[in-house]
């Protein structure tokens, strides 16, 4: 079997260092297509015409050929999480999927108690399929709500309105799904603390075990970005975030990650796999990947080709290639890169100080190979700064450091 290309023949270690240590591993699955690009969308998403069919069979065989040119990276662990995210997953079929998830589970072991997640948006087709996806093995659904007020969702480029929205959530359940998410923004414009309340309480009263609520961002390359709306000032945003986060406590969802919010027992594996830097296999177009060779000493980087076009041309190449003698290497592959040393620190603190539990020092040397030691000073200042915690052997960011994260981060850098 292939190994990916070894572009890098240093040793990311240092001498003394600790060990790096093999974490659990998850499987992220990207789906590129959506129906409509939203204005503040920056993910690798690409609008298909609904006149047209989905290349879904051939997308579903690339996937698992994808998969089959990572396996190496697997070092006979189990799966402990799928996330299937987008563009809009739930334009697939049920059909699709449990083709994929049969596939895959010929080459990976899947934990006994895997998450399998799947994002949806909450129109008419979508929810239609939710039964067959819960058949087909998906057991978490993430819904793209944004907002329940329809002026918002027109705003935003939802082809949903706020009717279909609560349909949906009502069919998930009907379904079977008795982990859901909702994706929720606030900031959005023009908005008050009074309209964005009320969607947090609207979501709320529908149960979810879990919250993504988090702040309208306006990124580079977006919609928003060359034609920015009206948003609330900053003070507005202040009262907002204290308010919604008062009431989400007050409503029982723990506040284990910035802008994550689950019920006791309900955070995302899979996210916390990433925040706890895990590895992650990426098979799909423009799919992201970190895998950690102890053997190599090194944490490498993986990104698939972005076009969906290309990505399927791939396959193509992929099939040519079974079928004759031609040596084409890798045709998933857009660049594969080593995390250098002097990078892990912030790789790993970038995700760590994100959650409520933050990180142990063991865990830092474990995973990244790296003596800790070198950071005591930047801790010791944010922990003066009221920004860090420090019990023991464990590091948490506190309510404050919450607030000014960035500084956080740029102490280490």
């Amino acid at each position: 079997m292939n190994s990916q290309p070894d572009n890098h023949t240093g040793d990311s270690t240092t001498a003394g260092a600790p060990t790096l240590t093999l974490p659990p591993l998850s499987l992220y699955i990207h789906v590129p297509w959506c129906v409509r690009k939203c204005p503040y969308c920056d993910f690798n998403s690409h609008e298909h015409d609904s006149g047209g069919e989905l290349p879904e069979d051939d997308y579903i065989s690339a996937l698992l050929d994808d998969l089959q040119q990572d396996l190496p990276y697997v070092q006979k662990r189990e799966i402990h999480s799928i996330f299937i995210g987008g563009g809009t997953p739930s334009l697939l079929s049920a059909n699709a999927y449990d083709r994929l998830l049969n596939g895959l589970q010929t080459s990976l072991t899947f934990s006994s108690d895997i998450e399998i997640t799947l994002e949806a948006n909450p129109g008419t087709a979508e929810r239609e399929k939710f039964a067959d996806y819960h058949a087909a093995g998906i057991n978490r659904l993430s819904l793209g709500i944004q907002s329940f007020d329809a002026q918002q969702l027109k705003n935003l480029g939802r082809i949903h309105d706020h009717h279909d929205a609560e349909r949906a959530i009502d069919f998930a359940r009907k379904a079977g799904f008795r982990r859901l998410n909702l994706d929720l923004m606030y900031g959005l414009q023009e908005q008050t603390p009074e309209a964005a309340l009320n969607d947090l309480h609207k979501a709320i009263g529908f149960a979810p075990e879990h919250l993504s609520w988090y702040q309208l961002t306006i990124e580079p390359n977006t919609a928003f970005f060359k034609h920015t709306p009206a948003l609330p000032a900053e003070d507005t945003l202040i009262d907002i975030q204290d308010a919604g986060l008062a009431l989400l406590h007050e409503q029982g969802y723990q506040r284990y990650e910035v802008s994550a919010f689950a019920r006791a027992g309900e955070a995302s594996r899979h996210n916390l796999n990433y925040w706890r830097f895990g590895d992650y296999l990426g098979i799909g177009a423009g799919a992201h990947a970190k895998l950690t060779e102890p053997h190599k000493h090194r944490i490498l980087r993986l990104r698939k080709r972005k076009q969906p076009a290309h990505y399927l041309q791939a396959a193509k190449n992929s099939l040519a290639q079974a079928n004759s003698n031609l040596l084409i290497r890798y045709p998933y592959l857009a660049d594969a890169s080593p995390i250098e040393a002097e990078d892990l620190p912030v790789e790993f603190l970038l995700n760590a100080l994100r959650l409520r539990e933050g990180f142990t020092v063991s865990q830092f040397e474990k995973l990244t190979g790296l003596p800790f030691s070198r950071h005591t000073k930047q801790v010791d200042s944010l922990q003066h700064q009221g920004l860090l915690t420090v019990d023991g052997e464990r590091i948490t960011t506190t309510e404050r450091g919450y607030a000014f994260l960035n500084s956080v981060l740029e102490a280490f850098l």
